[in-house]
């Protein structure tokens, strides 16, 4: 904290709600027992009911508690990210509710512009896709429980089948119905082939690859896919078929050195895992970054840990390659098919 200002200074920052002087001072209200940040957006109160602290640990040793509006606690650390992380945890709770930009800008106690450049740059995603993800999400977890479709979707605060369906096709990749029944309805082809780094199993959709694996063997990896799309039906791919092609062709380019091929990706997520997939599908052969690279990448520089929890829910081994993600310090980091995998990869592609 830096020395706070007399306190005529003070009055007229929190009178002119100015946003400058927020980290400098906090100001409390006697009557209600709350403390502030000087710009807080709430009532103005009377000047002779208000104290100034130069620090949130004074006010609060003063018995009073921080204001959840403008949670100035948070503010004077200059933590906008932590700010901004409890606005998306806001969203998740009340993801069915039609929240307005203007409406969570008002909540954050920020102009609507600057919420939303705030909120993007943290999460990744702006506002709105971020609470369309949520309802998308919410929907998720509607279908897996058993409830019924269209009834899923209000409860998820889709106004309309239509607009579920439409979040649906972007969010889950296949149909809410197929979703709740655990890919009941849905069709995956699956083939298997040996490589230098072991089993590797793809399987397929209408739409795309949707599943990519390294394993010990095709018994483990087959369990894998069945616990990903329990209801499905699952269908060795026939020879010559396009998946067959796909997986010789991903083969031929970790056993021979040819290119990476550019298959369609039936590609499911939240808008931030997704961000940060595209990222990974634009880091050239050879190269390598790190977590805060990925994070900064998408926009979001402080969602570092963010982007790496979402490299690890990747599923596409190498198609989206987050074997190219180091740690900050250079070191190897983790990855879902093993460490060893990772350095092979890595080795392979620096070749």
């Amino acid at each position: 904290m830096t020395t706070m200002p007399d306190p005529d200074a003070c009055w007229t920052a929190v009178a002119g709600r100015d946003r400058a002087a927020d980290g400098r001072f906090v100001y409390a209200v006697r009557r209600t027992g709350i403390y502030c940040r000087p710009s807080c957006p709430s009532r103005r109160p009377k000047h002779e009911n208000v104290r100034f602290f130069d620090s949130p640990a004074a006010a609060e040793a003063a018995g009073f508690r921080a204001c959840l509006r403008c949670r100035p606690q948070l503010a004077a650390a200059g933590d906008v990210a932590a700010v901004m992380t409890a606005m998306a945890r806001h969203i998740d709770a009340n993801a069915e509710a039609p929240l307005s930009l203007a409406a969570l800008a008002r909540h954050a106690g920020y102009s609507r512009w600057h919420f939303q450049r705030l909120f993007t740059a943290a999460l990744g995603v702006s506002p709105k896709a971020y609470h369309e993800a949520a309802r998308a999400r919410r929907l998720k977890a509607s279908l897996k429980a058993g409830d019924a479709v269209a009834g899923a979707m209000f409860e998820a605060g889709f106004g309309s089948t239509s607009r579920g369906y439409a979040a649906a096709a972007r969010h889950i990749g296949m149909a809410p119905a197929a979703y709740r029944a655990g890919g009941r309805g849905e069709t995956l082809g699956w083939t298997c082939r040996a490589t230098g780094y072991g089993a590797l199993m793809m399987a397929a959709t209408s739409r795309g690859v949707a599943f990519v694996a390294f394993g010990d063997d095709e018994t483990g990896l087959l369990a894998q896919l069945r616990a990903e799309f329990p209801q499905a039906t699952l269908l060795p791919a026939p020879a010559s078929s396009a998946l067959d092609a796909w997986v010789d062709a991903l083969c031929a380019h970790l056993d021979k050195g040819a290119p990476r091929p550019d298959l369609p990706l039936d590609l499911k997520g939240t808008a931030f895992q997704l961000s940060v997939w595209r990222f990974l599908l634009s880091v050239p052969e050879g190269e390598l970054v790190s977590y805060a690279d990925v994070a900064s990448g998408i926009g979001a520089p402080r969602a570092v840990r963010a982007a790496a929890s979402a490299c690890g829910a990747n599923r596409l081994a190498v198609l989206v390659p987050c074997h190219r993600v180091l740690r900050g310090d250079g070191g190897i980091g983790g990855y879902r098919w093993g460490i060893s995998r990772k350095r092979a990869l890595i080795a392979g592609e620096r070749r």
